[in-house]
């Protein structure tokens, strides 16, 4: 913890020197200051982003945030539980997706004066989200027991019979578990040849692990299995800078989706969770994220690892928005279940 703190000291210094960072509206900040508060459900990482941004928040605005650790499915059902209770207790929450909460009524349309340097694809028209960072979704795999030589580089080799029963995916039903590996399938081949190619694949005997993507990277790390086939790329170069054997696949195509920030309609500290957002999609806090190794939505603020960012060429991605995702998932999770269960 004290290294991150030191290095998001860092990119906040960098981000006041390179460009002038646009300040939060005054009486929002007053605003937000009285309240004292906000209270942020998050599928983050804790240690690497939520806490030192909690912290860098609170030094510089004297907020405290409190925040809860869920991955995506989690928060999302809990604050639709917190709305139908009529005791809504986030402020904000981040996600793959927040299309289904908008249709329910529980979001406030919120989109910050610093989101709109940004391309119009990472906000939502109606404002109910707007994009934080990407995340790219790729198989990753245990360097000690998957030799350089034998990487699989594409979906065919994955077939292979010498990968039958040391694969591994998450069962959760998120973008991140087996069900995102389905979509990216179909959308690369379309629904007949990807349907041929998921039943070959389910002959290999993928675990289904019933964990978070980087959950199921440690598993591999640990030498469970030697591949896991949907994890967070940028996880990979993380756990591989803290020593450990792990690599990831730049498989195309990946699986691309945005990690986006939503307000509540009725939290109990709406200018917070307002201020919380637009600090996040600020330059500084665009920073803040290349500082933690996870991907900015802003195209001038590059990941500390670069490849780890579809190119178009080399490196493909077919991306999905949250309203995409909130469509698609059910169908994605159906297949898997119908197909490898």
């Amino acid at each position: 913890m004290k290294t991150l703190r030191k290095t998001f000291i860092a990119a906040i210094a960098l981000a006041g020197f390179a460009s002038p960072v646009a300040a939060a509206d005054q009486a929002l900040i007053d605003a937000a200051k009285k309240e004292g508060k906000v209270t942020w459900y998050t599928a983050l990482i804790v240690n690497q982003f939520a806490a030192p941004v909690a912290e860098a928040f609170q030094k510089k605005y004297g907020i405290k945030v409190d925040y809860v650790r869920a991955n995506a499915a989690e928060s999302i059902l809990r604050i639709s539980n917190e709305a139908k209770a009529g005791k809504v207790q986030a402020d904000v929450f981040d996600s793959f997706g927040a299309a289904g909460l908008a249709k329910d009524g529980i979001l406030e349309s919120y989109i910050p004066d610093s989101a709109k340097r940004l391309s119009k694809e990472f906000y939502d028209p109606n404002g109910f989200w707007v994009a934080t960072n990407l995340y790219i979704l790729t198989p990753g795999y245990n360097s000690t027991l998957v030799p350089a030589a034998q990487v699989p580089k594409t979906f065919e080799d994955l077939l292979d019979p010498k990968w039958k029963g040391k694969m591994a995916w998450g069962s959760n039903g998120s973008p991140s578990s087996a069900a995102g590996f389905v979509g990216v399938v179909l959308a690369e081949m379309g629904e007949d040849k990807g349907m041929a190619y998921l039943r070959k694949l389910a002959e290999q005997r993928i675990a289904p692990v019933p964990l978070a993507a980087r959950q199921v990277l440690d598993q591999v790390i640990a030498g469970e299995y030697a591949i896991a086939l949907q994890i967070f790329n940028n996880h990979a170069v993380i756990s591989k800078q803290q020593g450990a054997p792990s690599e990831w696949i730049p498989m195309n195509p990946a699986l691309g989706v945005l990690s986006v920030f939503s307000l509540t309609k009725n939290g109990p500290s709406k200018n917070a969770g307002k201020l919380l957002i637009d600090y996040l999609v600020s330059e500084e806090g665009q920073q803040l994220f290349k500082a933690a190794d996870y991907m900015p939505v802003d195209p001038n603020i590059l990941p500390n690892d670069p490849a780890l960012r579809p190119d178009g060429q080399k490196f493909r991605a077919k991306f999905f928005s949250p309203e995409e995702v909130d469509q698609k998932l059910p169908v994605w999770n159906k297949i898997w279940a119908d197909v490898f269960r």
